[in-house]
């Protein structure tokens, strides 16, 4: 299976974020992609490709396009501003306020476009952000032109990232990208499966409206869980999408017997989809000693999803969302996909 990576997430670095009352170091890190590339070498993965370059179309397409392009004059802005450190709003457009006016001042607009202080800029953060959008579309096209999969090792991830609002470490959304992309070259219609252990909220929220792209989750249940305001089981989509999203919220303590059976009920759901393309959007962040989650999945699991997504016999494009154990990340991701390189052996 060929990865595909960009070195140039590395400057999206130093930024914190405010998590439970403390402002932090993000525990989205540069050391996450690196070990996961790291580890695709040791085992022999595949080769290991730059993107290519790719121009913003499919993502002002999935995106509000002035929300995609504030991104690139956030830090210039900021600074210009007179601020340092991380760019990070302090206050948000909630129920009862306008949201439909933006507002010119930089500190302001980044409230406007998101949901969090989780998705802070520094200097080189819309270039990483640039490089991971590239990287998704790169293995897009290489599952597009006849693979059987590729593996996307996007940083920043993106799932949490809607139609105009940035969040959870998230700024454009590269599996919704991608599977716009790939419906664009020829595929009718395209599953995301989400095996991040927090819901992929931006994503549902893109394609909440639509039937050419069906969405399942697996997740922490957002009662107790981040990002807590999306992800529930009655979450069915609406319009044309009506009947095309799933969501399967799962209880602090969750182990693989019960996130196992999880998986085998959205697959199946898949299978009744029948689409022509599957993207994963592929987090870790469900093993038992990640350090923001509740799930208790073992390093031996992972396999074990990446067989069972092989036995769909579908081309696959795996995309990189979340996982927080660093030291453990790259044997876990890569787990996934030498399970599903088993399965098709």
């Amino acid at each position: 299976m060929k990865t595909i990576f960009s070195p140039r997430h590395a400057g999206h670095a130093g930024n914190v974020e405010l998590m439970t009352g403390k402002i932090m170091p993000a525990f989205e890190m540069p050391s996450r992609a690196e070990f996961i590339r790291a580890r695709a070498e040791e085992v022999g993965l595949g080769p290991i490709l730059p993107p290519d370059a790719f121009d913003l179309d499919t993502a002002r397409r999935v995106h509000d396009p002035a929300y995609v392009d504030f991104m690139p004059t956030v830090w210039e802005r900021w600074t210009a501003a007179g601020f340092d450190g991380t760019a990070l709003p302090y206050t948000w457009p909630t129920r009862g306020l306008r949201g439909d006016v933006v507002p010119d001042a930089i500190e302001a607009q980044l409230g406007y476009y998101s949901f969090d202080a989780g998705a802070g800029f520094v200097e080189g953060t819309w270039d990483a952000i640039r490089s991971s959008h590239d990287v998704a579309l790169t293995a897009a096209s290489l599952v597009s032109g006849g693979e059987r999969a590729a593996f996307a090792l996007c940083r920043p991830p993106g799932h949490h990232a809607g139609r105009a609002f940035m969040g959870g470490y998230c700024y454009l959304n590269n599996a919704s990208i991608a599977a716009q992309w790939l419906l664009d070259h020829g595929a009718g219609k395209v599953s995301i499966l989400d095996v991040d252990y927090h819901h992929g909220n931006g994503t549902q929220e893109i394609f909440y409206g639509r039937g050419d792209v069906q969405v399942l989750n697996l997740h922490g249940d957002p009662k107790v869980e981040y990002p807590y305001f999306l992800g529930h089981a009655d979450e069915r989509g609406e319009g044309e999408g009506e009947g095309f999203n799933h969501n399967y919220p799962l209880p602090w303590g969750t182990d693989w017997d019960g996130w196992g059976a999880a998986l085998v009920d959205a697959c199946l759901k898949l299978v009744a989809y029948g689409p022509d393309v599957v993207v994963v959007s592929l987090g870790v962040d469900t093993f038992e000693r990640d350090p923001i989650s509740k799930f208790k999945l073992v390093t031996e699991d992972y396999p074990k999803i990446g067989r069972r997504i092989e036995a769909l016999g579908l081309p696959t494009l795996f995309v990189m969302e979340g996982g927080y154990a660093v030291e453990e990340i790259g044997v876990n991701a890569v787990g996934v996909l030498t399970g599903f390189e088993e399965g098709n052996t």
